[in-house]
This record gives C-alpha cells, sequence and structure tokens, in this order.
C-alpha cells in the first residue's frame, strides 16, 4: 500500500465517486474504528460490496480516473484486445450490468480511427438478433471513445473450447448454426464481420452462441505495418491472406463463411486448422490455407454429414464455398436435424426406411429392396419418397464407406444400390467401383448419379451391364425407369409413373 492510509484511501473513494459519504460512514462504523491498516479497510468494503477488487486494485495505486465511463461504473476488467478493452460495468442509477468496449489510447489519438470506431459501433447498434451481442450506445467525449453493450453471462468459445477439449458434433453443429443464424441476419443488410474468429463467439449460460465485434476489424486496418503495427494487423491478417489467396474483394461475404468453417473444424477436432502464431509472413503465406490437414483424417469418426460441411465452409476456391449465409444455415440446419434425428442416432447417419410392415410395400407385389447413398437430406427425402412409392423399400446413409462395409457384412440386405456422387465426390465412384469386388454383388445392380460438374468422374466409374452411371438432372420417373432396367424380374413397365 505504500504510504496510503485508510483516511486517504476512504477520501479517495468519495472523490472519485466510488462511494458515498454514508456508506464510507456505515463501514466506519461496521468496523468500530478508524484504526485500522488501509488492507483491512478495503477489505471490508469489498465484503460490503461497495468495493469490487479492480476498483481496490486501482485506489491502492492512486489512480484517479477510469472508474467511469459516461454513466457506468466499471466492477471489473473482462478482457484487453489489440485495440480494445472491455469493462463489466454498472450503470450509476439503474444498476444495469452491460459490457463496455473502450477504444486504446494509441487509437484515440488518432481522428481517422477513432472516428471509423465509432461509425463501426453505428453500424453494429442497428443489428438486433438473438445470435448479434448488441450494442446499446456508442459514445465520443473528447479522446475517450467506448461502446455499451449487452453483457453476456458465459465465456468466448475459445475458453469453451478450451475446458471440452473437443466437442460432440450435435453441440458443435448447433453452435455453428448460431453463427450462420447471426451472419445470416447481418448479411440480409449488406454487414459482414471480417473478424470471425473464436474469442468473437461468446457462449451464453444458456448454451445460445453469440457474435461480437461486426466490422471493428477495420480499425487495424489503418495501422502502420511494422514495429508494433504488425502485432496490431493480426487481427486482420488472416482475412487479408485468405482474401490475397483467392483474388476475393476484402468485403466478400464468403470469406466470413471460410472462418466459420475454421471455427466448426477447430471445435470438432479441439485443434486450429491454421497456424496462429505472430509470424506475420507465415500467416500471409497462401501454402498455410493449402495445407489444412482434413477434417476426416483428424476425426475418422465424424459422421460424413459434418464432414461435408467442413469441406464445403473450407473450400479455398471461393466458387466451390458456401456463397451466402443462408445456403452455409440450410445445410447446418439439415446436417443438425440428422444427427438429432433418433433414426441417424445409432449409426451416426444411416437409417433404414421400412414397408410398415407390408411385405408388398403396398404395390401389390413383393417389396424389392435398394440401399440409397445420399448425403443432402433434402434430396435424401426426395428419392426415398419416390422410391417408396414406387414399391421399393429403402435402406438410406449418408457414407459411401458405411455402405460398402454394410453389403461386405450383411450379404442380400438390398438388391441394388444408388450412389449419389454430387455432395460426395470422388468417394462416391470408389464405393460404386469397390461393390463390385464382393462375391455376391459381382452382378449387383448399381447406379451412379454424376452431376454436371462431375463429368470428369465418368471415366474412373467401372461400369457394365448392370452397372450405369446417370448423369445428372434427372427425374424421379426416369431413375426409378433405370432402376427398374437393372432390377432382373423387374421389368420397368411394372414401375409406377408417379411424378
Amino acid at each position: 500500500m505504500g504510504r496510503l492510509t485508510a483516511e486517504h484511501i476512504a477520501e479517495q473513494a468519495v472523490d472519485v465517486g466510488l462511494v458515498t459519504p454514508r456508506q464510507l460512514q456505515e463501514a466506519w462504523s461496521t468496523l468500530g474504528t478508524r484504526s485500522v491498516g488501509a488492507d483491512e479497510f478495503l477489505q471490508a468494503l469489498v465484503r460490503r460490496e461497495l468495493l469490487t477488487k479492480y476498483q481496490v486494485d486501482r485506489l491502492s495505486k492512486g489512480e484517479r480516473t477510469g472508474y467511469f465511463y459516461g454513466d457506468y461504473k466499471v466492477l471489473y476488467l473482462m478482457g484487453a484486445g489489440t485495440f480494445a478493452r472491455v469493462f463489466r460495468a454498472a450503470h450509476r442509477d439503474s444498476g444495469q450490468v452491460v459490457a463496455v468496449k473502450v477504444l486504446r489510447g494509441r487509437f484515440s489519438e488518432k481522428p481517422a480511427q477513432s472516428s471509423l470506431f465509432l461509425r463501426e459501433g453505428e453500424l453494429g447498434r442497428s443489428l438486433r438478433h438473438p445470435n448479434i451481442v448488441p450494442i446499446y450506445e456508442v459514445h465520443s467525449r473528447g479522446k475517450e471513445h467506448f461502446l455499451v453493450m449487452e453483457f453476456v453471462e458465459g465465456r468466448t468459445l475459445r475458453e469453451f473450447v478450451k475446458v471440452r477439449k473437443v466437442l460432440d458434433p450435435k453441440d458443435a453443429t448447433r453452435i455453428l448454426a448460431d453463427i450462420a443464424r447471426g451472419l445470416d441476419y447481418a448479411f440480409q443488410r449488406s454487414v459482414t464481420h471480417r473478424d470471425l474468429k473464436m474469442s468473437n463467439v461468446l457462449i451464453s449460460s444458456r448454451g445460445e452462441a453469440k457474435l461480437v465485434d461486426f466490422g471493428l476489424a477495420a480499425i487495424d486496418e489503418g495501422a502502420p505495418t511494422g514495429g508494433e503495427g504488425d502485432a496490431s494487423t493480426a487481427r486482420t491478417v488472416d482475412y487479408a491472406a485468405l482474401e490475397r489467396a483467392t483474388g476475393v474483394r476484402r468485403d466478400d461475404t464468403r470469406s466470413d463463411l471460410y472462418f466459420a468453417g475454421c471455427i466448426y473444424y477447430h471445435m470438432l477436432s479441439g485443434k486450429p486448422p491454421l497456424y496462429e502464431g505472430r509470424d506475420r509472413a507465415r500467416r500471409l503465406n497462401r501454402l498455410r490455407f493449402q495445407e489444412i490437414e482434413p477434417i476426416r483424417q483428424v476425426v475418422p469418426s465424424l459422421p460424413l454429414c459434418v464432414t461435408l460441411v467442413v469441406n464445403k465452409a473450407m473450400a479455398l476456391e471461393p466458387s466451390r464455398r458456401y456463397q451466402t449465409p443462408g445456403e452455409m444455415l440450410a445445410d447446418v440446419e439439415s446436417t443438425l436435424k440428422r444427427l438429432e434425428d433418433a433414426t441417424y442416432a445409432g449409426a451416426q447417419g444411416e437409417a433404414a426406411e421400412s414397408g410398415q410392415g407390408d411385405p408388398t410395400g403396398g404395390a401389390g407385389q413383393p417389396e424389392r429392396r435398394v440401399m440409397l447413398v445420399e448425403a443432402n437430406l433434402q434430396v435424401q427425402n426426395l428419392l426415398r419418397e419416390g422410391l417408396k412409392k414406387a414399391g421399393y423399400r429403402v435402406l438410406l446413409t449418408s457414407d459411401p464407406q458405411r455402405a460398402f462395409d454394410r453389403l461386405a457384412q450383411e450379404p442380400g440386405i438390398v438388391e441394388a444400390i444408388i450412389i449419389d456422387a454430387q455432395a460426395v465426390g470422388e468417394p462416391a465412384v470408389e464405393c460404386f467401383n469397390r461393390v463390385s469386388t464382393l462375391p455376391w454383388t459381382r452382378s449387383f445392380p448399381a447406379l451412379l448419379l454424376l452431376g454436371e460438374t462431375q463429368r470428369a468422374l465418368t471415366a474412373k466409374a467401372e461400369t457394365s451391364d448392370h452397372r450405369r452411371v446417370l448423369p445428372l438432372p434427372v427425374t424421379l420417373k426416369q431413375l426409378r425407369m433405370a432402376l427398374g432396367q437393372l432390377l432382373p424380374g423387374r421389368p420397368d413397365n411394372e414401375l409406377k409413373d408417379t411424378p
């Protein structure tokens, strides 16, 4: 405490507005004497919840500022970043608890950066969504610039994953869905995030993910590029590197989606896909994006539907990535539904569709059984219903490897297989070829569906009279006709001509 006495600190606490004279008098009365040390006196004020430890530390150092920002009394320092500090604070009259983000001094003294901070604060103030932390107020007083935001009881996603190590696919997908909802809402209002990372996602005590710092990374882009500037621009260097490597403009929403994929990868694997050190040259190197270890190699047990979302979000070529947050959200919600569906729970994305006890499938003839390998939930439902109407019983799976294993382990489980490569790619072709290597499936009817952009895979497919490639797009009727031609004893004129 140096030479500061209890009396001196008490006077200072009143002068800076932390306590009232009446509260101070009550504290002295509780102690029964003023002949106490500074430590004992301050601890008494903390016990009575008149001061916080943060305030005590500043008072002990003789600090006379930094206790209030506008009408908000600072309670604790919550976090300190490159360009701002964030405090937990309470309104001096209402007691409402908020988070106050204060621009650091070196930026506050530069009009270009401070005005950008305020402008982005006003932009964030316009966003009101359950998955975005709202900004309530934007203040600028002399060289003091700060934002008043919702206080979220919880922790950052980085802290959350540090404790949990690896998240269950369902939990990770729920969080990604929240992130995508926030991004989609902002995108509809022409706002991109520009600094999406684990520490800018808050996980509330209720388990909801909320995004913070929309657009605030922009103030670093005006920082100097030497010395301390290298550290200050580290927040946006990942975006700069990605956009330099892919040739897209700096406000391309697909950059946010790439880093949303990185967050998903980290939650599922327990480690970041990209190097996160302070070596600026290494972080800007294109090879950093090309050398990412595929998520399926890191976590082989992941359901294919989850792997596909990671891979599409993190495609280096922007045209192969999700094009909008809404597109990503639709896929993520479908994946989450699949993971939560009880019919998939026991087999990581696999389900059997029965004929409800009718051995004829309602078609007046013995029911035929087919396996459908389809990773897109919407397409899966469409094909399943179409095949059911034609009298087929359908066994579903999203994973080609799982389909092959099932055929190998259970001879005769189905009479044909349909594999859609559109969402899976080359593994679908590999499964199509491997099916013919099993002793009991050498004459097994198989259909491989290839999308318009996958024609190059046709040459890799091993076809025969009972193994065909069907180019997409194709109607349900055409699919049923092709399947009927391959199945023995099932002439295509027996198939229903339902649309």
